[in-house]
């Protein structure tokens, strides 16, 4: 069941991030001309950016809502719903008129469409994470639950990959129905994710755990530090939206660099962070998770200056290696650590919540990093700037993550009980190490009555 479980999260992620990153390609390289073409070539850029980061701005509000069925009704409802909204958004973005056709129609669909999109991602991984941890060993935690965010690269390399042939394209070839076809392409995301999906198995963290009624209430009661933590730390995805989003644009709109090598460093860095994640994570296992986890935010924040610089200079010589070292390999141990980071820091019953919340308001931050970089300087030689915010934030989470407890070496079913007093995994309502909890936490929990099952004589739900 662990490999069960990290196979269909790596499949998942990998087939709902295509979906997520060839907007963000699409974004960088094209909805600037048709869905902006009426603003300079500057402000358009900066507008299309803008729609890249409104998917984040639902993450908060579909992780609420998302979290809330995960941790009261299960994981896997949330892992099918999902990816069952992400496809038919991006499907739809595909079928969008531009502005030419509709005017300023075409940008406000998109942005609603975006907006789905945010909704689903909200979700997502932590939900797959959420799965992936409960089913796996305890001691290969992190190794099971890298899985999803290795997949989340392989949608990554998916949608680049899709893209190279269609960048390579005519100019008016690309911009009349070229860009359409990666999104159609999603109606096949929808169908193999569900079958795989579909098939799973709720965990037994879960099933054995005490189900609240209002899962985020319990959360900022008994974990807010956490959450506020999770918050600070996933900010460092804003390395990841810097690299892919706003270094390409800056490379191809500002530079004047070729649209296909660029897209080849994206590739090649994610073919490289497919054996770095889970190696990685493997490390983590080992040494802790602090380790890793600060030693990949440092890493990115001092390897960002190179990796612009060697852009504004144009030379692929640099560009190809740094890139790959920056995403391929050292921002790989931020990745390959937080699923189960960010989920050892929860209970079960509030573990779906926190990830989801903390993470997602993190990544909105994330979100919007490629504009705000873009807003702070759209010229060759601005490229400093750039890198010092990126370093400021990199610098910003590790020291978030060097406050957390470090976990890998705590059974998983005590995973956030002991040092918050929150009440532990199993049946009843017991409090810190099976003594009675207080009795104001009695209207928080839903304890139905237990059956037994005569082959096991064991309580069951």
């Amino acid at each position: 069941m662990p490999r069960k479980a990290a196979l269909a999260a790596w499949i998942g992620s990998a087939l709902e991030y295509y979906d997520f990153f060839i907007y963000g390609t699409a974004a960088a390289l094209v909805f600037n001309k048709i869905f902006f073409p009426a603003s300079s070539p500057a402000a358009g850029t900066l507008l299309a950016l803008a729609t890249f980061g409104v998917g984040y701005l639902a993450r908060p509000i579909g992780a609420v809502i998302l979290g809330h069925v995960g941790d009261r009704f299960g994981r896997k409802k949330v892992l099918v719903f999902t990816l069952l909204l992400m496809g038919v958004a991006t499907f739809a973005v595909g079928c969008l008129p531009t502005y030419g056709d509709v005017g300023v129609l075409a940008p406000i669909l998109l942005v609603v469409l975006r907006l789905l999109q945010g909704l689903s991602a909200a979700g997502e991984q932590a939900s797959a994470n959420s799965m992936s941890l409960e089913h796996a060993p305890e001691h290969r935690r992190a190794y099971y639950t890298s899985f999803t965010l290795s997949g989340t690269q392989a949608g990554q390399i998916l949608a680049t990959a899709v893209f190279l042939p269609i960048a390579a394209m005519p100019e008016e070839q690309l911009l009349s129905w070229g860009w359409r076809l990666p999104f159609w392409c999603s109606a096949l995301v929808v169908v193999v994710g569900f079958v795989v999906r579909r098939k799973l198995d709720e965990t037994p963290v879960f099933e054995r755990a005490e189900v609240a009624k209002l899962p985020v209430a319990v959360l900022f009661r008994d974990h807010w530090a956490d959450v506020l933590r999770v918050v600070v730390a996933a900010t460092i995805a804003s390395v990841s939206t810097i690299f892919t989003v706003y270094a390409l644009s800056y490379a191809v709109n500002t530079v004047g660099l070729e649209r296909t090598p660029m897209l080849w460093v994206g590739v090649l860095a994610n073919v490289l962070a497919l054996a770095a994640i889970p190696a990685l994570a493997g490390l983590a296992d080992r040494i802790g998770r602090k380790p890793v986890f600060i030693g990949g935010c440092l890493g990115c924040g001092v390897l960002i200056f190179p990796y612009l610089w060697s852009i504004s200079s144009g030379q692929f010589a640099l560009i190809f290696p740094l890139g790959l070292l920056l995403f391929g390999v050292v921002y790989s141990g931020v990745n390959g650590v937080w699923p189960a980071f960010y989920g050892e820091m929860f209970s079960a019953r509030v573990r779906l919540s926190g990830m989801a919340i903390g993470t997602q308001i993190g990544f909105a931050v994330a979100g919007f990093a490629p504009s705000v970089v873009a807003a702070i300087g759209s010229g060759r030689d601005d490229w400093l700037g750039v890198a010092i915010f990126t370093a400021a934030v990199c610098l910003l989470a590790a020291g978030a993550a060097a406050t957390a407890r470090e976990t890998h070496k705590v059974p998983t079913e005590q995973l956030g009980v002991n040092e918050t007093g929150g009440s532990p995994v199993g049946r009843g309502n017991t409090g810190e190490l099976g003594s009675p909890a207080p009795d104001d936490r009695l209207p928080d929990v839903i304890t139905p009555p237990a059956h037994h099952d005569t082959r096991t004589q064991a309580p069951r739900r």
